[in-house]
Parts: C-alpha cells; sequence; structure tokens
C-alpha cells in the first residue's frame, strides 16, 4: 500500500523559519530597503505601477527570478499566492488560478482548452496541457493576474492570465549577459545551462537584442528492463533556443517591433514513478518465468524507450503609434508548433490482449504509442486606447485567432496482425485497418480547425480624486470542425466529421477607493469564458460489455461540450508604508458548465462533462517587508475552497468519477503558502553578498475528481498474466500529500558585474506527488508524477 507522508509541516515549518530568523538578524543590515510598490506592469494593457491595478495581481521580477533559482513556472508559481502548476515533466504543464480548475487533461485531449491564459509579452501561446516550458532567461517580470480576465485576454482566462514580460530592445546603450550554471540532482545526474544576450543600437532610431540558451536537465528517475536490467537517470534531456527581437523607431510616437522566437525541448523519458505495472509487480512469479518485483521509489518499468520532443516557432510584429490624444497597437502573430510525446503502452496494449484472449506468446509484446502534435496559429488584436492623462481613460479593440492542430495516434506492436487473426480468424486485422498501416492495434488522425473572432473594451473614470470606476466587456463568436478518422481493432473504425460554435458576452466592472496615499480598496464582478468543445468517440471495443456495456451506457452519446462560464466578485486591499507591502483578497466565483474530464473505466477513452454549478471561494495575501537596510523578507499565501455544486449519476444511479455535490475540485490545494528572506550585506567598497532562505508548503490535491472517492482504493488488476492470481490488489492513497520545499542560497555581486552564487533546492530531499497516472483503470499500470530530488548548483552571471 502507498500511503500518504506524516504530517510533518510542522518540523518543517521550524527548520523554514529557522533559516529564515537567522538571516533576519539585524547586525548585517547595509543596504537601502527596495521598494517593491515600483514595479511596473502592463496588466490593464497600460503601463502602470502594480498598486495601481484595480485587481490582484502578482509580479516576479527578474530578481526574483534569479534569487529563487527558478528554472520554470513550476518554480516561480511556488511563490505566487492563489497559482498552482501541475507538472508532468518539461514542456507539459498545467496551470490553476484560485482554485479554478477541472483536473487533469491527457495527452490526447487536444479539443480541450486551457483555463488560464498564457502570453509572451503580447502574443498568445497558451495550449492546453503543452503550456511552453519557456527558459526565463532575460525576463522583465512574470505577471499573473488572477481571476477571470475575459475583458482584455478572452477566452482561456476563465481563471486568470499569466504573462511572460521580455526585455525590450533599447536604442541608449550597448549592453550583454552571460551566464552558466551546473547542478547536481542527489543521486541523479549533473545538469547545467549556458545562456547569453545582447543590446546592440544600430542607431539612435533602431536597436537589436538577442538572446541565446541551452540547458542540460539532469535525469532523476530509474528504469526497470526485461531481464533484470536498471538504467539510470532517463529522464534527462536538454532545451534550446533564442529570441531576436529588432525595434524601428522611424519617426517619433511611432515604435515597430518585429520578433522571432524559437525554442526546442527534448527529453529521454518522463518524471513517472510507479508502483504496478502489468510486467514488474508483486504478484508474478519465477515459476511462470516472471520473477515478482517491488518498484523502488523514483523508479519505472520500461520495455522501450519513451522520449518527449516539442519544437515552437513563434513570430510576431507589434506596432504601437500615438497620435493626438489616441494610441493605436497592432498585435500579429504567428506560431508553428510541433509536438511528439511516445510512451512505452506495452502494459497497457497487452493488459486488451490478455483480456480478448491472445495466445500468451502474443500477450507481452512491446507497444510503442506515439503521439503528435501539429499546432499552426495565426492571431491579430488591434486596439485603441487614450493617450492622454485626464480622468476619463478607455480602450477598445478587436481580435482574431485562426488555428489549425492535427493530432495523430499511431499504436505500432510488432506482431499484433498475426496473433489477432489466429484469434479472430485470418484476414481479421486486414479488415480492421480502414487505410492504417499493419501490426498498430490502434491509430487516429484528429484535425481540428478552429476561429474566434472578439470585440472588447474597458473605460474608466475618476469620479473623485479618490474614487475611480471601470466597465469593460468583450463580445465573441467561435467556432470548431474536427474530423475524426480512425483504424485497428481497437476503434471503432471511425470516420466522422462533426462541429461546434458558441457566442457570448463578458462584462466587468471595477471600483477603485484610494483611502489614503497608501491604501487602496478595491471591488470587482467580473465574468470569464472557456471555449466548449467535441468529445471524442469512446473506444467501444474496449468496454466492458461492448456498446451496451454499462461503461458505454454512462460515457457514451456526449458527442460535445458547451462553454463554461464563471461569475466572479472580489474586494480587495492594497497598502504600502515605507518599507512594509501588504496586498490582499478575498473572493467568491461561480462556475457555470465546468469542464470536467472523466476517465472512461475499462473504455480506455476521456470524455469531457459539463457539470452544471461549482464554485471556488478564497482570500489570497502577500506581504513584503524590510525591516532594516538591506533585509527583504516575504511571505504569501491562498486559503482555497473549491467544490462541485452538482451532482453526476450513471444510469444505476451511481456518482460518475467523483462529481459529487460537496467533492473538491481536482490538482489544486487548499492551503498554499511560501515565505523568504534575503540579506544583502556590503563585503567591500565595490563589492556586495548576500544569503538567502526559502520555504514552500503545498496541500494536499486530488488529480481528478473521482479520486476522492472509495479512497484509499483498491485497484483490482483482474489479469492472470505471469502467475498473478486474478484477485491481485494494489491500494493505493489517491490524495496526493502536502509537500514542502526548503531552499538556501548564498551570493557575492563582484565588481564589473560579476556575480556568484550557490545553492541547495530542496534541501530536506522531499519526493513530492504532482499527479496520479493509471491506465485502464489500474488493469495496466500505477504511478505517480514526482517532483526533482535535493538539488546543489553555482550559477556565475556576467554583465557588460
Amino acid at each position: 500500500m502507498i500511503g500518504r507522508s506524516g504530517n510533518r509541516l510542522k518540523a518543517r515549518l521550524a527548520i523554514g523559519t529557522a533559516a529564515i530568523v537567522i538571516l533576519t538578524s539585524p547586525i548585517y543590515a547595509q543596504e537601502a530597503p527596495q521598494d517593491s510598490s515600483d514595479i511596473i506592469v502592463t496588466a490593464t494593457k497600460r503601463s502602470t505601477t502594480i498598486q495601481n491595478v484595480p485587481f490582484s495581481i502578482n509580479a516576479q521580477t527578474a530578481e526574483d527570478i534569479e534569487r529563487a533559482h527558478a528554472n520554470s513556472l513550476e518554480d516561480v508559481s511556488r511563490n505566487v499566492a492563489g497559482l498552482a502548476v501541475q507538472n508532468l515533466g518539461p514542456g507539459q504543464s498545467q496551470v490553476a488560478i484560485r482554485g479554478v480548475s477541472a483536473g487533469q487533461v491527457a495527452r490526447d485531449q487536444p479539443g480541450v482548452k486551457e483555463q488560464v491564459g498564457v502570453y509572451l509579452d503580447e502574443s498568445v501561446i497558451s495550449l492546453s496541457l503543452f503550456t511552453p516550458d519557456l527558459d526565463l532567461f532575460d525576463l522583465n517580470r512574470i505577471e499573473t493576474l488572477r481571476g477571470p480576465q475575459g475583458t482584455l485576454f478572452g477566452s482561456g482566462s476563465v481563471g486568470g492570465t499569466l504573462r511572460y514580460i521580455t526585455n525590450q530592445p533599447r536604442t541608449d546603450k550597448v549592453e550583454g549577459q552571460v551566464e552558466g550554471n551546473i547542478n547536481i540532482v542527489d543521486e541523479g545526474d549533473v545538469g547545467g545551462s549556458i545562456k547569453g544576450m545582447i543590446n546592440l543600437p544600430l542607431s539612435d532610431k533602431a536597436a537589436l537584442r538577442a538572446v541565446g540558451y541551452y540547458t542540460r536537465y539532469a535525469g532523476f528517475i530509474d528504469a526497470r528492463r526485461p531481464g533484470g536490467k536498471v538504467d539510470e537517470n532517463i529522464n534527462d534531456g536538454w532545451r534550446a533556443g533564442g529570441r531576436v527581437s529588432l525595434l524601428l523607431e522611424p519617426v517619433d510616437d511611432l515604435k515597430i517591433t518585429p520578433r522571432v522566437v524559437y525554442q526546442k525541448i527534448h527529453v529521454n523519458g518522463f518524471n513517472r514513478q510507479e508502483v504496478y505495472n502489468l510486467f514488474a509487480n508483486p504478484y508474478t512469479t519465477t515459476a511462470a518465468g516472471r520473477p515478482p518485483v517491488t518498484l523502488d521509489e523514483r523508479q519505472q518499468y520500461l520495455m522501450l524507450d519513451e522520449e518527449f520532443e516539442d519544437r515552437v516557432l513563434l513570430g510576431d510584429l507589434t506596432i504601437e503609434a500615438t497620435h493626438g490624444p489616441v494610441t493605436v497597437t497592432s498585435v500579429t502573430s504567428y506560431t508553428d508548433r510541433n509536438i511528439l510525446v511516445s510512451r512505452d503502452a506495452s502494459a497497457l496494449t497487452n493488459s486488451v490482449f490478455i483480456d480478448v484472449g491472445f495466445a500468451p506468446a502474443g500477450q507481452a509484446l512491446p507497444a510503442n504509442l506515439v503521439d503528435t502534435t501539429k499546432v499552426k496559429q495565426f492571431t491579430q488584436e488591434l486596439r485603441f486606447a487614450s493617450a492622454d492623462t485626464g480622468p476619463f481613460q478607455w480602450l477598445v479593440g478587436g481580435f482574431y485567432s485562426s488555428v489549425d492542430r492535427k493530432y495523430s495516434q499511431r499504436l505500432p506492436t510488432p506482431g499484433t496482425d498475426a496473433f489477432a487473426d489466429a484469434r479472430f480468424g485470418a484476414g481479421f486485422s486486414l479488415s480492421q485497418r480502414n487505410g492504417f498501416g499493419a501490426d498498430s492495434p490502434y491509430n487516429a488522425d484528429i484535425p481540428y480547425k478552429l476561429k474566434q473572432l472578439s470585440i472588447f473594451g474597458e473605460a474608466s473614470y475618476e469620479l473623485t480624486e479618490a474614487l475611480k470606476a471601470t466597465l469593460g466587456g468583450r463580445y465573441y463568436t467561435f467556432n470548431e470542425e474536427r474530423v475524426f478518422h480512425s483504424g485497428g481493432f481497437f476503434t471503432n473504425l471511425d470516420n466522422n466529421r462533426d462541429k461546434t460554435s458558441s457566442e457570448g458576452f463578458s462584462p466587468r466592472a471595477l471600483l477603485s477607493l484610494k483611502a489614503s496615499q497608501n491604501v487602496t480598496f478595491n471591488a470587482q464582478v467580473s465574468k470569464g469564458f472557456r471555449l466548449g468543445g467535441v468529445n471524442d468517440p469512446l473506444n467501444l471495443p474496449l468496454c466492458s460489455g461492448g456498446a451496451t456495456g454499462p461503461d458505454a451506457r454512462t460515457f457514451g452519446n456526449r458527442p460535445r461540450y458547451d462553454d463554461e462560464s464563471l461569475w466572479n466578485y472580489e474586494g480587495g486591499v492594497k497598502t504600502h508604508f515605507g518599507g512594509i507591502t501588504f496586498n490582499a483578497a478575498a473572493f467568491y466565483t461561480k462556475i457555470t458548465n465546468l469542464q470536467v474530464t472523466a476517465d472512461a473505466g475499462s473504455c480506455s477513452s476521456r470524455v469531457v462533462f459539463n457539470v452544471p454549478k461549482a464554485h471556488t471561494m478564497g482570500i489570497e495575501a502577500e506581504f513584503s517587508l524590510t525591516p532594516v537596510h538591506g533585509l527583504d523578507l516575504s511571505i504569501s499565501g491562498s486559503l482555497l475552497q473549491s467544490e462541485f455544486d452538482s451532482t453526476l449519476t450513471r444510469p444505476d444511479g451511481s456518482v460518475i468519477e467523483g462529481i459529487r455535490d460537496g467533492n473538491r475540485l481536482p490538482s489544486v490545494p487548499k492551503f498554499q503558502i511560501s515565505a523568504s528572506a534575503t540579506y544583502n550585506f556590503a563585503l567591500g567598497a565595490e563589492t556586495e553578498g548576500y544569503v538567502g532562505a526559502s520555504f514552500q508548503h503545498v496541500g494536499s490535491r486530488f488529480t481528478q475528481p473521482g479520486d476522492q472517492e472509495n479512497n484509499p482504493r483498491s485497484f483490482v488488476h483482474g489479469l492472470p498474466f505471469g502467475g498473478a492470481p486474478a484477485n491481485a490488489t494494489t491500494v493505493v492513497d489517491l490524495e496526493l500529500p502536502e509537500y514542502e520545499l526548503v531552499g538556501l542560497s548564498a551570493g557575492v555581486n563582484l565588481p564589473n558585474d560579476l556575480g556568484v552564487s550557490v545553492y541547495v533546492n530542496n534541501l530536506l530531499d522531499e519526493n513530492p506527488l504532482l499527479s496520479f497516472d493509471r491506465e485502464r483503470g489500474g488493469r495496466a499500470r500505477l504511478g505517480f508524477a514526482v517532483g526533482q530530488p535535493r538539488t546543489i548548483g553555482m550559477t556565475v552571471r556576467k554583465g557588460f
């Protein structure tokens, strides 16, 4: 049995607090405090300080990212209240804000849309599950806009919006930076990176900025192989890429910025820790030729190598012109992206072969499930905004998006056709191909075409010197067309076309009251939306009982799902007194038609349901303090309640996959908190040192709604294979346990813009369970995605 880890929060808090207390000793204080309220953001599509944005927002600056030694969005999220990232490996993440989450989206659900919109500056880069794992070098900041942003940022921002803001080309000076890193993962591999940036003024009206980087990922997962061999650190890999931006200012008040961004990620395996595998488990017997196996921590079983590859090419053009009282902004972007997910599907495939009665020699065939995604996306936004400083400010615009997404699956399994023909009759396998190749029991081509058109606007008016009101709205229309062509005897031999369309309006109203020079109260009512889509057909041949079985009757005949919408009600306060900043918000969201993915049991399919009602409510707060010169303290946290308010049932009256009134929404913790301390001190006339400590607590979560039903769960494997009894059972606690991460760092900034730092991430070597992975309801495989072990590293930076 895999049980939850014991509650060690008090011990972790004590260690984290002790580290922070050590660093808060005033004897070191020598530098002036930093003023975090001066951070400039563009969350309202205007430049303003973070304290003047009339809703809840966080901005992690370049210095914050560097001091945290953050290499991914997941690293950043731990310091942002209300932000949760479910990490399924490099290039594969799901983002949730304020508990608005429907659970894990599987790799084979290309039609499901994201709940958090993600942008690189002004360009949309969101893609459900496959949000690009961009390198964080030479970023100006990462903005987290909490709550629905349906007015200015549209679909996919139902929970909020994330924005990577890069540094722009400058015409005033030559500057550059190089950075090198080396890191060692405990009981794992060696990783590192090298990165560089240069900014070149070409004239007083033109400049070029170029960034390049290469990162080597250290592996930490071991794979057991047939015959007893063990391969170590199989989830290693690399990321390489760069971006080039050109700034042209041919005349005053006109900026033209074309840019090209390219990145490629390749990893050789996944961060999966298995607790059961059809071919490696405690129930098989040596007498049957399958010695029993107990898989250890950070270990999995593979018959075939696995890999993930993600190549993204983005070209965009931003033009900004100001004429009199009006600023016109045009943002054109084009994305070409190719994603490959190659998995060892031997356990999954052979569990079916056993069920259908293949000969024993055909019950252990190596099977490779290959998913490919090709996306071409064009977007155009044009907006007009007031450029004066009067009490009335306005912005109107339009947005158009066209997405061509081609998804395909192949399951090459050499030897399949011969065993299928022996079982079902000569010529059976040929009759099931439906235009696809031999020896592949499942094949699918699923192209999508999506188009969206929106018109939006927002206006604010200063009713008095202290009170400002803002009203906005967005009208959208959307249509999607999908073809589903499948072949192989695991499929229905589908060849169909389906489509869906929708339209809607999302309003927003805000009030901002400046109670004093240092205290502002904000209130907001806003609506967000998430586009609907088309469900894939069930794999009826795999369903227990076929087309009339219980799973087929529950999950079948659901061709599409509707738009999800959310009303958000919130109030907040922002305060700043000298070296103290305190921002907090309380909110309640009412969700209609929440799109929830349900695992269709024995059918080895997934279906999206619309849950009529759900809600989230909570509080989030961020506090920073500079009590003395040189010492920066911060703490942020969120407390959430996110639950279903409706129950969905099967024909027999039982609850569908945990979608029960009062059950938690999946993948987000109820409680999350982080604390950090950084102390800067002089080591000489031109030399500064610093030490830092961080502590993060992430509460328990569930991967899917159904995981909280009958938990801990007894998975009866039901496959008499390798001498295992038919009633062989593995018990798993599906509540992902809370975990705590402690980090320490120290560094020195030397003359000539040279910096050296050392750090330890995950000091206590926690093994966080990030999500639960199952195949065929546990008949084939059970496992968890896990986080990186203790990592020790050193970074050197040189600017010029």
